[in-house]
Order: C-alpha cells, then sequence, then structure tokens
C-alpha cells in the first residue's frame, strides 16, 4: 500500500531520513487503519488488488510472445521481468489490498500489543481470500482475450508458469520465504520513502528482482498459473494447490520473521536514538 507523500515536497527534500521508530509508528498506525476496516471494504479492496496485479500476467505474456526467439535469453528475462513489476506498482500506489504486504503490516500491531491475534486472522482471511477472488477471474479474462487478441500466444502461459510448479514443495516454500521477505522489505521501504517517485522506484527495484529471479509469490502466482490451466496448457488444478500450499506458507513466515519480527524488535531496542541528526545517514 502507497503511503501519504508529504504535501510539501521542498521541505521533504531536506528533511533527516526517518528513524526506525519513525517508520514503525506509521506502519502500525497505517496497520491499524486496515484493520479497523469494514470488512466487506477490506474484502473489495483486496478483490481489486487480485484483479489489478494480474496486468503483470498480461503484459509478461504479451512480450514474451513478442520477443521470443528475437533476443538473448537474459535480455529477454529482464524484460518480461519489468512487465512482473507493473501489476504490483498498480497496486501499491492504488493503495489495494494485497496479502503479502500484510504479512508484514498487520503483525506490528499484534507485537505491539495494540491488536489481537483473531483481528489479525480476520484480516488475512479476507484480504487473502479478495486476492484470489480477483486472481482467477483476471486469469480467466486473460487466457480468454489475450489469444483473442493475437497478444499471447498460449505456450506462453505455460512458459510462465512452469518455473512455479516444476520445483518441489520444500523449494517452493523457500522461494516463497525469500518472495515475502521482499514484500515484506516492500512495505518498510514504501513507509520510509519520502516521495511518490521513491515509492514507484522501491516497488519497481524489489518486485523485478521477485520476478527475474522467478521467486514465487503467492496472489501474482496464482493469476500465472491459473491463467494456464484456463488456457489448457497442461497445468492442472492439482499443481495450482500444490503450488499455493506452499508459496502461500513461505510467505506468510519470510514477511513475518524476517521482516516484521526483526524490525520491531530492533525497533524497539531501548536506547535506539528516535530521530537521526540531519544529515547523518543510519544503515
Amino acid at each position: 500500500m502507497a503511503r501519504r507523500q508529504s504535501p510539501n515536497a521542498q521541505a521533504d527534500e531536506t528533511a533527516p531520513k526517518k528513524s526506525y521508530r519513525q517508520i514503525l509508528r506509521e506502519e502500525v498506525a497505517e496497520a491499524l487503519g486496515e484493520l479497523e476496516r469494514p470488512p466487506l471494504g477490506l474484502f473489495l479492496s483486496a478483490v481489486s488488488a487480485g484483479l489489478d496485479i494480474g496486468f503483470s500476467l498480461f503484459l509478461m505474456g504479451a512480450m514474451r510472445t513478442l520477443i521470443k526467439g528475437q533476443l538473448p535469453p537474459p535480455i529477454s528475462a529482464l524484460l518480461v521481468a519489468n512487465m512482473y513489476a507493473v501489476g504490483f506498482i498498480f497496486v501499491v500506489l492504488g493503495r489495494s489490498e494485497l496479502f503479502t504486504e500484510h504479512t508484514t503490516l498487520a503483525v506490528l500491531p499484534v507485537l505491539r500489543g495494540r491488536a489481537t491475534l483473531a483481528s489479525l486472522g480476520r484480516l488475512w482471511v479476507t484480504i487473502y481470500v479478495g486476492n484470489l477472488m480477483g486472481a482467477a477471474g483476471f486469469a480467466l479474462l486473460a487466457a480468454w482475450i489475450g489469444p483473442g487478441l493475437g497478444v499471447i500466444s498460449p505456450p506462453a502461459f505455460a512458459e510462465i508458469a512452469e518455473p512455479l510448479i516444476r520445483p518441489g514443495w520444500l523449494m517452493v516454500a523457500a522461494s516463497g520465504l525469500l518472495a515475502g521477505w521482499l514484500m515484506g522489505l516492500l512495505s518498510w521501504l514504501v513507509t520510509a520513502a519520502r516521495d511518490t517517485f521513491s515509492q514507484i522506484f522501491i516497488v519497481w527495484m524489489i518486485t523485478i528482482s521477485i520476478g527475474f529471479t522467478h521467486l514465487h509469490h503467492s496472489i501474482v502466482g496464482s493469476v500465472e498459473v491459473l491463467a494456464a490451466v484456463f488456457a489448457g496448457q497442461g497445468v492442472t488444478l492439482a499443481d495450482y494447490g500444490r503450488f499455493l500450499l506452499w508459496t502461500t506458507i513461505g510467505n506468510a513466515v519470510g514477511g513475518t520473521v524476517f521482516v516484521a519480527l526483526i524490525k520491531h524488535t530492533h525497533a524497539s531496542r531501548p536506547g535506539n536514538p528516535e530521530v537521526p541528526a540531519a544529515g547523518k545517514s543510519r544503515l
């Protein structure tokens, strides 16, 4: 989710960098706002995110079809990975609710003692189900419209899905852990950013890394795998179920442990400065 841009951009340019504690406060406040949202509004926003992120798959399929056999494989892979990042930019700047951000974000109020595990569970389930419904709907549209317009060849869907369903369950879970870790960093760094351009760059930098290395992301991966299922490219619902189970577990563990828990512990340490001195970098 994109954070609010400061109304005074010039002041932001000279403002000191945010401290860990300042970022943590903003993350907690953002998460509490989501926990208090009406369930219907939260669910519709999650469905919207699942639909919007599907444009990653559509553009990846179109790019893969366009450049197939025309460029060296590394260049082709980089161009396709850039398309992967587009859907995430739509979702994050559009402030829709994406599950892999909330595996980090919504945990923080629980760690601070300001929300319960039950409220966290309700939020996760609502967003997760909404995301998957939106992802499935877009996958069905992509499998129909892409080949119908001639911009995506049906085999491109299988080529995109294959790296997600080929590995064994342990590798899928480990890959999902790394993707969840990166998405948790995305949430943290977007909060640390001071303007929209910085937010776009952060989203692009992190999500192109996920796409280029074929890490497993439960929501955009659902669009990728289901599009191959709906296009009749030899991918089965059983393949999708195995992908979804282990990817979801990995995403949840990666975001919760490696970002939420560790960064919360660091930011809450006694003696951690509240705000760094102006002009000094804190790593």
